[in-house]
């Protein structure tokens, strides 16, 4: 192996996550399971379209959980869900029924955005414990309040930000704060797709209420919906919140009327220097999602379930640079190194099911949720700073309050 690359068998000796591939995974719970003593919980569900669904059929691999209520306001959403469900688990039109339920343990809760803090609330005043899909608040003071909620309730509160239980991104935080990168000054995030973001609207209902992300009473768009995952791993990796952004976004491809930016591009500082970009379009998907973590040692190249590693350790040559004749050039060898990270995901699962499971053993033993209100907050309050900042073409400063 050329000396430029960072070596997968070095780092896997000297790793001491990589002694066991499920140490990094929730509470290894025998082989991702639970114990058959494991007291039974009974989940409701508010919301099964396309994402609720797709969390019943993560739901439906897991042992010792029924859902026992599913809740949404669309029939055509209830009439696909209920073909996923057990007969006996009741269905709901109105939320706070659900959550009113005393047979309901736990809510999952996969709704539109404007209605994360309303219902994440009346659960957890009903004593229900919670995963709520992110961003957790339509806004940066439902975010403040929600922290004083879940501490008030004494109840679990997990929020959707599943990298944080990925082997792939517990892996590249090891290796950052193993110096491996050296010092790391930036991070470069893109969530790329080439879509008009829309839903068909079925006859009958209101085009607003089907495609909610694009209005502003109702979703924080891009931002919110796409960048809150790059924006928790960097949170994650940095261990602090931003402390200032500026950006600039706009509705300049999907002219059809909608009013959340159909592309925005936002630079945040985090503390000691350290810069993050964050940009995410609807008109083309070239390497569609992706995070580059740049230090001055080496780099760190991350796509959906795949990271590649390069070396700063590279040949300098002097030679002919932009015309310039005895300038110093760098030859890099190769297209860096693929670290293998299968032994930390035996089942191939979506990173949402070991969230789920973390979820479940976090309600039977009391540990604390890896992405909990607090990280919940900090990714809402930093997606909420950039749109302000877009939107008033000012830059925004993170305030002491919000991080009481």
């Amino acid at each position: 192996m050329k000396d430029n690359h960072i070596s997968r068998r070095k780092f896997i000796e000297n790793s001491s996550i990589a002694l066991s591939g499920i140490a990094v995974l929730p509470g290894n719970l025998s082989l991702f399971g639970l114990s058959n003593a494991a007291k039974r919980l009974r989940i409701g569900v508010i919301g099964v379209g396309s994402r609720g669904r797709g969390l019943l059929s993560l739901l439906k691999d897991i042992k010792d959980v029924e859902v026992a209520a599913i809740c949404d306001l669309r029939e055509d959403n209830i009439l696909a869900a209920k073909k996923m469900i057990a007969p006996s688990a009741k269905v709901y039109k109105d939320y706070k029924e659900l959550v009113n339920d005393k047979k309901v343990d736990a809510v999952i809760i996969a709704t539109p955005l404007y209605l994360h803090y309303p219902m994440a609330v009346d659960a957890l005043q009903n004593k229900k414990h919670v995963y709520l899909e992110k961003a957790i608040s339509y806004d940066i003071p439902q975010a403040i309040d929600l922290v004083k909620q879940v501490e008030r309730s004494g109840m679990v509160f997990q929020v959707g930000h599943q990298y944080r239980y990925y082997g792939l991104y517990k892996r590249i935080k090891e290796i950052i704060d193993k110096g491996w990168l050296g010092k790391v000054l930036h991070y470069e995030c893109q969530y790329h797709r080439n879509s008009n973001w829309r839903f068909p609207v079925p006859a009958g209902m209101d085009e607003r209420f089907v495609n909610w992300r694009m209005y502003k009473a109702s979703s924080g768009g891009l931002m919110t919906e796409l960048c809150g995952h790059p924006i928790d791993v960097v949170n994650w990796m940095v261990g602090a919140a931003p402390l200032r952004v500026t950006g600039i976004g706009g509705i300049d491809y999907w002219k059809d009327g909608r009013e959340n930016y159909d592309n925005v591009r936002v630079v945040y500082e985090y503390p000691n220097g350290v810069k993050s970009s964050v940009s995410s379009i609807l008109s083309n998907a070239y390497k569609g999602y992706g995070i580059r973590i740049l230090g001055d040692k080496g780099s760190i190249i991350v796509t959906q379930d795949q990271a590649r590693l390069f070396s700063e350790n590279v040949k300098r040559e002097i030679g002919t640079v932009d015309g310039v004749t005895g300038a110093t050039k760098a030859v890099h060898y190769g297209d860096g190194e693929i670290v293998d990270f299968s032994d930390l995901d035996p089942l191939k699962k979506d990173p949402t099911y070991y969230a789920l499971v973390d979820f479940f053993e976090c309600i039977r033993t009391g540990k604390k949720p890896a992405a909990d209100v607090y990280t919940g907050r900090d990714v809402a309050i930093a997606s909420h700073m950039a749109n302000i900042a877009m939107e008033t073409h000012q830059e925004q400063v993170w305030k002491p309050e919000y991080s009481v």
